[in-house]
């Protein structure tokens, strides 16, 4: 049964390959332009959650650990998936344990993102977390990870000289950035006693 999206005409679903991660889906379909055409559409069966932890010295914490997809290692923020219907907040808590052996106690919403939208309906959610306590890393047995402290400021030079490639990184680390830059009242709550040299 065909239905519009948008300026598409949605004409048949085929569902080619499914996982416990991801699903794959060959759609025929009308254009904009008004011809017949296919879409490959990645379905993702998880949130993409990031975590920005920022400690008292402003420093920040980043994970490197071998993606296989690209077949080469990547430093990102601690990250983690989070299955649909579950808790954002709760996944990335449990992550930044997991990966760092950090807990916080105070947690924001940084931002929400779509990390690939012209494949895949993949979304991402980042939080901030403030008033770190370190406890024991928690690694799933597929994760082979380096954890790293350093300064947030040498992070944010890591994203921008492409150091750093993974899209939610790229993204939390310039949107923190953005916002230390305009240091406003809603700001002060989230970044509270941070070093001047950060801003």
């Amino acid at each position: 049964m065909s239905k519009m999206l948008g300026p598409w005409q949605q004409l048949g679903v085929n569902k080619v390959y499914e996982n416990p991660w991801v699903r794959l889906e060959h759609h025929e379909v009308k254009t904009p332009a008004g011809t017949d055409g296919i879409y490959g559409k990645i379905c993702f069966q998880n949130i993409a959650v990031g975590i920005i932890p920022i400690d008292e010295e402003a420093y920040t914490y980043l994970v490197k650990q071998y993606r296989y997809p690209l077949e080469e290692d990547s430093w990102e923020i601690p990250e983690g998936g989070c299955p649909l219907g579950s808790s954002p907040l709760a996944t990335a808590q449990r992550e930044l344990l997991e990966e760092t052996g950090l807990s916080a106690a105070q947690w924001v919403k940084l931002m929400d993102l779509h990390t690939s939208n012209s494949v895949s309906d993949e979304r991402g959610e980042v939080f901030l977390a403030r008033n770190l306590l370190q406890g024991e890393a928690e690694l799933e047995a597929t994760e082979d990870i380096i954890v790293c402290r350093l300064p947030l400021e040498e992070a944010i030079e890591m994203a921008m000289d492409g150091r750093i490639t993974d899209a939610i990184s790229v993204a939390a680390l310039f949107k923190v950035k953005m916002l230390l830059m305009s240091f406003n009242d809603d700001v002060q709550q989230m970044f509270f006693a941070l070093p001047e040299a950060v801003l």
